[in-house]
């Protein structure tokens, strides 16, 4: 059975989508059967990896919306063992149509119970907002993975999102649990990410990852190219980091 990891956090531009394509990469390099799916209906994970999402006709709001299978939707990508549920603007509607929908949080868990038996680990990346979308990947994961960018604002909504989280606990899914914090866009030479760094320890006393991920230009490139930064600039630092937060990762399992 395997381990469905939702990588979240409300607001933007904090390395949400590089954490998540980069973390299903690092685990698929591993050796792990890794599923990205990819729940922004602005389709940057499926870019990221070399998918066009106009280019797309059996996506992951079809599953959801339960037109297709999610196993006759999931597609390949560049890396052996990692596999993509795209996502595509028409996942925007699907905020809307699901308002009236019988258990509609649930959708997304539904859909990934018939596939989870294939993978080790399965990944969303979630939009950038607390919608209904957010919500479907709150109570389809087990875990959540919050990255945090080293400046202050990034910390402003965290209060927020952190009761949203209680707030799924108490009424829909009890067990979810907080893997923890991983600092992205870090940059040593500046005061402000080391302060940041600290600040954070308010919200996640026991839970921030070892693994910082840095502020690299290859890092932003890399989606340009449709590539993770394995492929892109396999011995970078931006790869090496996010090898360290997969291996992180994976001792964590393995200890529990």
């Amino acid at each position: 059975m395997s381990v469905i990891i939702s990588v979240v956090n409300q607001k933007g531009g904090v390395g949400k989508t590089t954490t998540a394509v980069n973390l299903a990469a690092a685990l698929s390099e591993a050796g792990k059967f890794v599923l990205l799916v990819d729940l922004d209906p602005q389709g940057n994970a499926s870019s990221g990896l070399g998918l066009k999402p106009e280019g797309v006709i059996k996506s992951l709001y079809h599953a959801i919306m339960g037109s297709q299978r999610l196993h006759d939707v999931v597609q390949n990508t560049p890396h052996a063992g990692l596999r993509l549920a795209p996502g595509t603007p028409d996942l925007a509607g699907a905020n809307v149509e699901l308002v009236n929908m019988e258990g509609r949080e649930g959708k997304l868990a539904d859909i990934l119970s018939e596939v989870k038996h294939a993978y080790d680990y399965i990944i969303i990346d979630s939009p950038p907002s607390l919608g209904l979308l957010t919500l479907n990947g709150l109570v389809a994961a087990d875990h959540l993975l919050i990255p945090v960018q080293a400046e202050y604002y990034a910390l402003e909504g965290l209060g927020q999102l952190l009761k949203t989280i209680e707030l799924v606990r108490a009424n829909l899914k009890p067990n979810l649990k907080v893997l923890g914090a991983v600092l992205t866009m870090f940059d040593a030479r500046t005061k402000l990410s080391t302060e940041v760094m600290h600040e954070l320890y308010k919200y996640f006393p026991n839970n921030i990852f070892r693994s910082v991920i840095p502020r690299a230009v290859r890092l932003a490139e890399a989606p340009s190219f449709g590539q993770s930064i394995f492929h892109y600039e396999p011995g970078g630092k931006g790869a090496r980091a996010y090898e360290k937060l997969g291996r992180e990762l994976l001792e964590y399992f393995e200890r529990s």
